[in-house]
């Protein structure tokens, strides 16, 4: 476990350098052509740097074991970055319109248009590498936190793009009040994405139960290796970064030894753990007087 969280360390660590490289490149494009549309690019990039910096505090803090006053330990610290980078993100879109608003009063032809555009699509191909490749790994390590940044930067290449056709149209058409226009669009797009972002997490930390076909695959691995036992039922669960939670009710014969039920957990146990990686299991033993007749019937 201790290996996993070190590689997803590396990985966010890595994150934040690639995101002060594009940073810098998409700052050199705004200075280069004086165009609003590109200084909303950049400072989305400001924004993720920030929230790679959570993202890996976030991935540190949950590695940590659980103690005394966190006795499930620390996982959901991983979606508190989350919540964290839309906000961030939402931030950022106001500051955009602002910007918009000045110089959609004020336009001007931009500067070195060419120059501009082209430092700004280098750095729109190291995101969209590194985007792929965080979503990759996230889905792969189970990081809600990896994931988001992917998913932020993968928006950041399809603003970028958009605000590469709009200062193309801009230059060819002699109208620069499209660069301001462009601008604002990016601000109202940016909001929309920070917005989904943390409706897609938010469910993290209210304790959303897990998807319905990794339920049905939980339910179907205690039936078929709960052998002995009767039946198990109120089987609940929930995700926490990487671990998932379950926990349910297994009903013996009343006149079962306790060290049979004892076996009985333990190998339903490593069935879980073997279709459920990083899960954590509750298993309450119950007498054949408490059976629901309902739930999980063995097989």
């Amino acid at each position: 476990m201790k290996a996993k969280f070190r590689s997803l360390a590396s990985i966010a660590a890595a994150t934040i350098v690639v995101g002060v490289v594009v940073l810098g490149l998409k700052a050199v494009a705004y200075v280069v052509t004086g165009s609003v549309a590109l200084y909303s690019d950049a400072l989305e990039s400001i924004v993720n740097v920030a929230a790679s910096i959570a993202a890996l505090v976030a991935i540190l803090y949950s590695a940590r074991p659980a103690d005394a006053n966190h006795p499930y330990g620390h996982h959901k610290a991983e979606y508190l970055s989350v919540v964290i980078e839309g906000v961030l993100i939402i931030v950022a879109a106001l500051a955009i319109l602002r910007e918009a608003w000045f110089a959609f009063q004020e336009p001007r032809l931009l500067d070195a248009p060419v120059e501009g555009l082209a430092i700004n699509g280098v750095a729109s191909v190291i995101n969209a590498a590194w985007s792929w490749f965080l979503i990759r790994e996230g889905r792969r390590r189970r990081s809600p936190a990896l994931v988001a940044d992917g998913k932020h930067l993968l928006t950041d290449v399809v603003t970028s793009a958009g605000v590469f056709v709009g200062l193309v149209l801009a230059v060819l058409t002699g109208l620069p009040v499209l660069d301001p226009l462009l601008a604002a669009l990016v601000a109202v797009n940016i909001i929309w994405s920070g917005w989904g972002l943390i409706r897609e997490f938010l469910g993290g930390l209210l304790d959303e139960a897990v998807a319905p076909e990794t339920l049905d695959r939980i339910r179907r691995t205690i039936s078929l290796n709960a052998t002995g036992a009767l039946e198990a039922h109120d089987v609940r669960t929930r995700n926490a970064g990487k671990v998932t939670f379950i926990d349910f009710h297994l009903v013996v014969p009343g006149t079962m030894p306790v060290s049979e039920a004892h076996a009985i957990c333990d190998e339903i146990e490593a069935a879980l753990k073997s279709d459920v990686p990083d899960s954590m299991i509750t298993i309450h033993v119950e007498p054949e007087e408490k059976a629901k007749h309902h739930g999980v019937l063995v097989l």
